[in-house]
């Protein structure tokens, strides 16, 4: 009996684990019970126009963005570690399945949803191994400077196919200058009745926006659009519907695709997963940062995994947590992931009973949902405080909105995250080494540059190295340090480098050091180093300059060493 009791009290808890479900359900509190569920409505009320604005971004029928709120929602309320994320399909991944499958497939054929389903399989299978491997905290790493720059790109790529739609006229496809150059050659061909209509519906989101914060004004704006669709002819006129959204509920089913087109989806898979993963992590830290609880990246994995899989095989696309709808969740009173149940609850009533009336929804109003959506997605005001701050994270940054307008959305990442690395092993190669002097009556020492009230020693110059010593790096070091010994007046007799911030020496660092100290000694010159980490000093004791310093064992400061 005791051993059935510890298997089953394993079992219990890698079960818990791996469905967080079980942990914070048995702790629900019933006054949490109506805020979660007003929550749900809620979001299902913002989340309603913005899928169907979002299928139509990735070329996909319109409920094929329902289908991804209503499964995702349900999936990650089970796997996810965040109490107010919303999972669903974003602008970004929508452009991106858009702009890739587009010149694969008919747009809105069956043969795209297929490739969009499968590209969503695709993904899930990659969290899963990413969270069977414990890369969460390694794929944390991602750079939010490159989604930043990304975010701005893909706003401007997507408000360049939303405004044609918004003035009535044809679309130009999904890359950003073909838009625009459309846009400019057909500018004459302005539709006034669907520009009234989208401009009108704009007009009053935004106002809605900033005069009724927190309430389904979008969702409102959309049945009055549909309302006046059947009161006056506007159809007749030209302005443009969604078309038919199949009824009914979903269906779950594996996409058709052959091998061929199966091998290309997987860079497409890869970048829409690691894109979802990023956005959500940065989300779901957001929020649990804000009410004061964990959330853990691994798990993050497995959740928007399972949450992608059930997409693709639901007749969806790849999916995230977007901050746009985290917010509303939030903002709306959600406590725990019981808001998504009540949010995915809505979104099937709808599903079922109401996608004939969806059917008559003006586009022009859809691209006027989009355009208000995405204003979040361009920061400019970030930009410019990357570059105020950073001059290497700004230009990363811009690497990628330029990559995104230039090359698309898929190259353009890669571009920004190519760019990145770039730049890092050049920062790398060429650190930073500052001169260090003595503050008065103290065995302190500070950077000469930063500090004036700091006093250079006669015939010492100490050093601070701000990076690892590499074998790309090592002799850019050794010939900096050489150029400020020869700057030197009165002549250097000892140097001292502070290894403080050197956290790893690599066995071509410790052999240049060697070097180094045998270059320094033929010309009367002492080398000396301080605040050497344990793993550095055991290298260097290795190669044999820890004898030829002198054998000490202990880190030792810049003071003790010139005092020695």
């Amino acid at each position: 009996m005791g051993l059935i009791k510890y298997v089953y009290r394993r079992i219990a808890l890698k079960t818990a684990s791996a469905l967080p479900v079980f942990q914070w359900l048995p702790g629900y509190r019933r006054e949490w019970l109506r805020p979660d569920c007003v929550a749900g409505l809620t979001l299902a009320a913002y989340a309603i126009p913005v899928s169907l604005a979002y299928a139509s971004l990735a070329g996909l029928p319109s409920q094929a963005g329902l289908y991804c709120y209503l499964i995702g929602g349900i999936v990650y309320a089970l796997f996810g570690t965040s109490r107010q994320i919303a999972v669903g399909p974003t602008s970004a991944i929508s452009i991106l399945i858009g702009s890739s499958i587009g010149a694969m497939a008919l747009s809105g054929s069956q043969q795209q949803a297929n490739l969009a389903m499968f590209t969503a399989l695709l993904a899930g299978g990659i969290g899963i191994i990413a969270w069977m491997l414990q890369l969460g905290s390694v794929m944390s790493f991602v750079s939010e400077t490159i989604l930043s720059g990304f975010k701005v790109g893909v706003g401007l790529v997507i408000a360049s196919t939303q405004v044609p739609k918004l003035l009535g006229m044809s679309s130009n496809g999904n890359e950003f200058f073909d838009a625009i150059a459309g846009l400019a050659r057909h500018w004459g061909e302005i539709h006034l009745p669907s520009l009234a209509v989208g401009v009108v519906s704009l007009v009053l989101i935004l106002l809605g926006e900033r005069f009724l914060s927190g309430r389904p004004v979008a969702l409102v704006v959309l049945v009055l659009s549909v309302v006046v669709m059947f009161l006056f002819p506007l159809a007749e006129l030209g302005v443009q519907t969604v078309g038919n959204i199949a009824p009914g509920f979903l269906q779950l089913g594996m996409p058709s695709v052959t091998l061929s087109d199966a091998s290309g989806l997987v860079g497409l898979a890869l970048a829409c997963f690691l894109l979802s993963y990023v956005e959500s992590i940065s989300v779901a830290r957001t929020f649990g940062l804000k009410n004061r609880y964990q959330i853990d990246p691994n798990q993050e994995l497995l959740a928007l995994g399972v949450a992608n899989l059930a997409a693709g095989l639901a007749s969806g696309y790849p999916l995230a947590g977007g901050m746009s709808q985290s917010a509303v969740n939030d903002k709306a009173g959600a406590r725990t992931p019981l808001s998504l149940i009540f949010a995915s609850c809505a979104i099937a009533v709808v599903l079922l009973y109401f996608t004939g009336f969806i059917s008559n929804l003006p586009q022009p109003v859809l691209a006027a949902v989009i355009l208000v959506a995405i204003k979040d997605l361009i920061h400019f005001k970030e930009l410019r405080h990357l570059q105020q701050v950073s001059k290497v994270e700004f230009y990363t940054a811009m690497a990628a909105v330029v990559g995104v307008l230039l090359f698309g959305i898929l190259k353009g990442i890669l571009l920004a995250a190519l760019f990145s690395i770039i730049l890092l092993i050049k920062q790398t190669a060429h650190p930073r080494i500052t001169a260090l002097g003595r503050f008065a009556d103290s065995d302190r020492f500070g950077e000469t540059s930063r500090y004036p009230n700091v006093k250079r020693i006669p015939g010492v110059l100490a050093l601070r190295v701000e990076a690892a010593f590499l074998y790309f790096n090592v002799q850019n070091i050794k010939d900096e340090i050489l150029r400020l010994i020869k700057l030197q007046i009165p002549p250097v007799q000892l140097v001292v480098i502070d290894l403080s911030t050197s956290p790893y020496v690599d066995l071509a660092g410790a052999r240049m050091l060697n070097e180094l100290y045998d270059q320094l000694a033929e010309s009367g010159v002492n080398l000396k180093l301080a605040e050497m980490h344990g793993g550095v000093r055991d290298l260097l004791r290795a190669e044999g300059l820890i004898q030829r310093l002198g054998g000490f064992e202990r880190r030792m400061g810049i003071a003790e060493l010139i005092d020695r």
